[in-house]
């Protein structure tokens, strides 16, 4: 099979990290999860303290983060156990960035279009050499028009909230039912109506709906989808 550009595009914890990391497996393709990036971004603002919980979303200094990206190197490491993990600056930053303080402010860092433009032109050369499987809101629409295959992961919100919920907790971040449900509704709005790469399901793009299909069910239906193609 030649070497393929699999974009995975769809709502927050629909469970698309989880289906590109089994497929990038299964094809032995780089894993890149685009959403990571931003929250990396957003996880050195706060390290930074150029974001101020204690005023709000105000408090971001955004052309400090827009100039620090320039030299900010971004790594995805596949580890013994097959797990592939986002590194900045050196640094495996896979849990830290899974927090709920990152997770509050990553959906309105990400809308601002000079901060994605930079992101977009690193996305695209950790891409270009195909072989890769990429996730995220908008890489089927401007990442990688291209691609040979492009997904659009949806569930419904409760489902992605109770996946969310168990994820942190298995991960021991402390964090309620509601409090996910409500940061999920937040951000599904930030992200579809952002005016710089909002989320869409662009025509070429193949929906699974998963709200009823456990990851073995999806991953099998990609790869007939692969195999047909």
């Amino acid at each position: 099979m030649k070497k393929m550009i699999i974009a995975i595009d769809g709502y927050s914890s629909t469970g698309k990290s989880t289906l590109a990391k089994m497929l990038s497996a299964h094809l032995n393709y780089k894993h890149i999860n685009t959403g990571a990036m931003y929250r990396a971004v957003t996880l050195y603002a706060i390290q930074k303290k150029w974001i101020d919980d204690s005023i709000g979303f105000d408090s971001i200094q955004k052309d400090k983060l827009i100039d620090a990206i320039d030299f900010l190197e971004f790594n995805f490491v596949v580890h013994k156990s097959g797990d592939c993990y986002l590194y900045l600056n050196g640094k495996n930053i896979d849990i830290d960035i899974k927090s709920p303080l990152v997770s509050k402010y990553v959906s309105v860092i990400s809308t601002y279009s000079v901060i994605r433009k930079k992101i977009v032109k690193i996305q695209r050369k950790l891409g270009v050499s195909k072989g890769v499987v990429m996730e995220g809101r908008d890489i089927g629409s401007v990442v990688f028009p291209q691609a040979d295959l492009k997904l659009f992961i949806t569930a419904s919100i409760e489902v992605r909230a109770k996946r969310r919920h168990n994820e942190l907790v298995n991960a021991g971040i402390e964090s309620t039912f509601h409090d996910v449900l409500e940061n999920l509704i937040m951000r599904d709005k930030f992200d579809t109506s952002r005016k710089n790469s909002p989320l869409i399901k662009v025509k070429d793009a193949i929906v699974i709906d998963n709200t009823d299909l456990d990851i073995g069910q999806q991953l099998d239906l990609v790869v007939s989808l692969l195999e047909k193609k």
